[in-house]
């Protein structure tokens, strides 16, 4: 049975801890905006804090150079930025915005790796987010080599739309194509032919899904395939 996605609010890893275990890790936490485009963590900087998000999204962007740029990733209250700090590596070679502006828990690295030496069911929780994450990696590059971006955006858009637990959010043009790894033209005819079928209304960046198992037909298998994992 495909488990569902955390109410907005709500981080599953927090909630997945027993109650001593969420206590000593939400009072070493702050809750802090997460505003639209704020860059979190810089590609091979050193992580000084890992965020738990409660509502909102934050895209995991591969870069080369200062104009190619395409998001391989989401992190939603399904998951947490900084999670290969449980392999040891304490930074990333992606880039991480937030994509969907929202709330999180913010905690220190250091905090963060105390937390992880004392509980268990942390750490296990962790390595299976992690696990998904490598698969959820390895779809993302088979879908843009193999499928159109048509079908690549009705899956990107299921994806947000699953973090930001709302028929409506905001994605602007800019962000669409970073996220599909394509010139914001191919976003436009994207979105139109999308929209021509009635299943999103687009304007300016505001999304409303109007026909969710439509543009659930419309996506590619990716979409299907990785709610198997979450």
């Amino acid at each position: 049975m495909t488990a569902s996605l955390p109410h907005s609010g709500v981080n599953s890893l927090i909630e997945s801890l027993t109650h001593n275990e969420r206590n000593d890790i939400i009072t070493g936490c702050e809750t802090v905006d997460m505003v639209l485009g704020t860059v979190l963590h810089e590609p091979f900087q050193r992580y000084q804090h890992v965020y738990f998000p409660l509502a909102g999204f934050i895209s995991l962007v591969a870069t080369q150079g200062e104009h190619q740029r395409m998001a391989v990733g989401l992190i939603g209250n399904e998951g947490m930025l900084g999670t290969t700090l449980i392999l040891g590596s304490h930074s990333s070679s992606m880039k991480s915005i937030v994509s969907g502006a929202g709330s999180a828990l913010k905690m220190s690295t250091m905090h963060f790796l105390h937390a992880l030496h004392a509980s268990s069911r942390l750490f296990q929780a962790l390595q299976l987010r992690l696990s998904v994450t490598i698969d959820d990696l390895s779809k993302t590059a088979l879908c843009t080599r193999f499928h159109p971006i048509e079908q690549r955006l009705a899956y990107w858009l299921l994806l947000a739309q699953d973090r930001a637990h709302a028929d409506n959010f905001y994605l602007t043009h800019e962000s669409l194509a970073d996220m599909l790894g394509v010139r914001r033209s191919g976003i436009t005819v994207a979105a139109g032919a999308l929209q021509a079928k009635e299943l999103i209304h687009y304007t300016r960046g505001h999304i409303r899904i109007l026909d969710r198992s439509g543009l659930e037909a419309a996506s590619c298998e990716c979409y299907r395939t990785q709610r198997l994992f979450t």
